[in-house]
């Protein structure tokens, strides 16, 4: 933590209108910093972020205070009556979904928010942050696997396609994980993915024709597509677009370039392995071909368990996962009626996002959720990701023009869910705050009839 203090020296004298002497304040901000870094690294958009650290210090009684999320980093800043400013920062090294410890780092907020002492934020947060996940890693990487055989039965793959997408992905896991600990650097491992995905989509292109027939056909661009979405499941697009929504550009811009780069591994990763097949004298065909969509009620099960894995892979509480794959089913079971009347991929996945972002942010609080992690998971089974990997396919197969609109559609696909979960939110705190007051009415009445 790099702390910067203006002024002369510490004074007992009151710093701000809330009556707080400068340590006082100092050690209320120092509380407010790393909350705000824990919730950022833990998954929450900067717009949450930048709230929740507001209210924290109105609680803690900093009257005047700005907070700025650079998305490596967050710095807050603020001035007494004096107008003699205190400033912290601290840098955010890693960032991964734990919606867990998500959830317990707002309910925090919203007490620190309610007035709760600087000295308590700081030893609950320590004890928050030291805490082990719910259940082990293996179960989160289980949900990964459980993603990809979900999505293969989106897509229209057969058993067999979601077997071999669950192996894949399985693998990956294993892989990825080692890569990890050793500190590679996530382009690489996104390189090293692909590759791995696109060398098994060679060796079923080789072992393919001496398969039982009870197998079925397993066409190679489909079981490496459902398992490769889970390296690139869209979330950076929705999250760099959904932080451009609320006005946090430098953000955006960052997860943007963020997407593109991974996704350019990707794509290195891929045609390397292409170009080895090819000199080992086996071609495989880029050409993308979608299986045959199940019944809107199977794609609302396979919608729900894509959710239902997600929210596992993020360390998830049970009451969250069970939310999450509610959501899933609301999201795969609206998107793909508005399709059914006419909707356009863009619109339906809109509308969809924002029936979630409405129920999401309007009910999970009762349970105890944050409404972020439950909209978050419950737009994954519409997530741009398998337009991405067919964008992928055209680009390096010689198609750069039907690439690059794959491309455009995934970004709408993007846009439209982070639209659609903001305004689902925005609309949804109306309508909190009415049930909060009919829930106050119904304990009056209570009340004055036990009396």
């Amino acid at each position: 933590m790099a702390e910067i203090v203006a002024g002369d020296s510490p004074s007992p004298e009151p710093y701000d209108d809330g009556g707080l002497t400068r340590p006082e304040a100092l050690e209320a901000l120092d509380a407010v910093v790393r909350m705000a870094e824990a919730l950022l690294s833990a998954g929450a958009s900067a717009a949450d972020v930048t709230a929740l650290a507001l209210r924290a210090a109105a609680g803690a009684g900093l009257k005047h205070t700005q907070v700025d999320i650079n998305y490596t980093a967050v710095i807050v800043s603020t001035a007494g009556a004096d107008r003699v400013p205190l400033t912290s920062a601290r840098v955010v090294k890693v960032r991964a979904s734990d919606y867990s410890r998500l959830g317990a780092l707002y309910e925090l907020a919203h007490e620190a928010g309610d007035g709760l002492p600087a000295e308590e934020i700081n030893t609950r947060l320590k004890r928050l942050l030291s805490q082990r996940r719910p259940y082990r890693p293996w179960i989160s990487a289980g949900g990964s696997v459980g993603l990809a055989a979900a999505v293969a039965v989106a897509i229209g793959g057969t058993w067999a396609v979601a077997v071999c997408a669950g192996l894949v992905t399985c693998v990956l896991q294993v892989v990825l994980a080692a890569l990890n600990r050793r500190g590679l650097p996530a382009f690489f491992q996104q390189f090293a993915g692909a590759a791995i995905a696109t060398a098994f989509a060679l060796l079923l292109l080789v072992v393919g024709p001496h398969l039982p027939d009870w197998v079925g056909t397993l066409p190679p661009s489909l079981v490496v597509g459902s398992g490769i979405v889970v390296l690139l499941a869209g979330l950076s697009l929705v999250g760099s677009a959904e932080d451009a929504i609320s006005g946090f550009y430098v953000t955006a811009g960052a997860r943007a370039f963020e997407t593109v780069l991974l996704t350019i591994g990707l794509v290195l990763g891929i045609a390397a392995v292409l170009d080895l097949g090819q000199r080992a004298g086996i071609t495989l065909s880029l050409s993308f071909s979608q299986g045959t969509p199940y019944p809107l009620p199977v794609q609302v099960v396979a919608g729900a368990v894509a959710a239902f894995t997600w929210a596992v892979s993020g360390y998830a509480g049970m009451r969250a996962v069970l939310l999450a794959a509610l959501a899933g089913a609301t999201a795969t079971a609206t998107a793909g009626t508005a399709s059914l009347l006419g909707a356009g991929p863009v619109a339906a996945a809109g509308l969809a996002a924002l029936l979630v972002g409405l129920l999401a942010e309007g009910t999970a609080w009762r349970w105890g959720v944050p409404g972020l992690v439950v909209s978050v998971c419950g737009v994954v089974p519409l997530l741009p990701g398998l337009a991405i990997y067919r964008a992928i396919f055209s680009i390096v197969g010689g198609g750069t023009s039907a690439g690059l609109a794959q491309l455009v559609t995934a970004f709408g696909t993007a846009l439209a869910l982070a639209a659609g979960v903001t305004l689902g939110e925005f609309c949804s705190q109306p309508l909190r705050r009415e049930f909060d007051r009919i829930e106050q009415r119904v304990r009056r009445r209570a009340l004055s009839r036990r009396f």
